[in-house]
């Protein structure tokens, strides 16, 4: 899945940035408000892990922004201990989730996953597909009952389609969700990636299927 994390303090918003990579999420990081919010103007982003205090812009103003336009994207708001007023204000404007600072990363960990699971209308942490089995927090796939090994974007591209089975992806939906600004390669990084899951879900009831025009689909056989 793709976040934006928008931090200003640099050593927290890199460890954030590596704890979630990590997940197998491409992760963006903005330190600056008014950077962040012109960027959430044109990205679109699965979720976003935001600071209340930023330089430019507030997290708040930033938020209050985000949802005046329309925008459903679950936001995980970080907060200062003593900012009982910011934490009112942030789910009033429509935050979904907060944090206090200082936090364990496992408990942003499991948060993040928490509400990922939710936007995308899930009850439970392990998506099913036919024969398929993945576990989004311990990053585990099995396959007709037997660890299937992927690597990490392998993992993401199978997790993304898993998500929703019955809707086809496009590359250039699959290749934002798949890499962070910056670090997007072509589409065809997205072709090998299916070629190589395909690989492996080989011989099983489960395939990803090509729509000519449109993009990939997760289904059974």
């Amino acid at each position: 899945m793709r976040i934006l994390v928008v931090e200003d303090d640099a050593q927290i918003g890199a460890a954030i940035r590596a704890r979630l990579t990590r997940l197998g999420h491409a992760v963006d990081l903005e330190a600056d408000g008014a950077t962040a919010n012109t960027l959430l103007r044109v990205e679109r982003f699965d979720l976003i892990v935001l600071d209340v205090m930023l330089p430019t812009m507030d997290g708040l103003t930033i938020l209050r922004n985000l949802r005046s336009a329309g925008s459903l994207t679950p936001v995980l708001l970080v907060t200062a201990r003593s900012a009982i007023d910011d934490r009112v204000s942030g789910l009033g404007f429509g935050a979904d989730d907060y944090l206090v600072k200082p936090f364990d990363y496992r408990e942003l960990e499991a948060r993040v996953q928490t509400l990922l699971r939710r936007n995308t209308g899930q009850a439970s942490n392990v998506l099913h597909v036919g024969a398929l089995a993945i576990d989004r927090s311990s990053r585990l796939v099995e396959l007709d009952g037997k660890p299937l090994s992927l690597s990490r974007q392998e993992f993401a591209l199978l997790e993304i389609l898993a998500s929703r089975p019955q809707r086809i992806f496009s590359k250039e939906e699959l290749l934002s969700q798949l890499f962070s600004l910056g670090n997007e390669p072509t589409t065809n990084a997205v072709e090998q990636y299916v070629t190589r899951v395909r690989k492996k879900l080989q011989g099983s009831s489960v395939e990803i299927r090509t729509a000519r025009g449109m993009g990939y689909q997760i289904a059974t056989l």
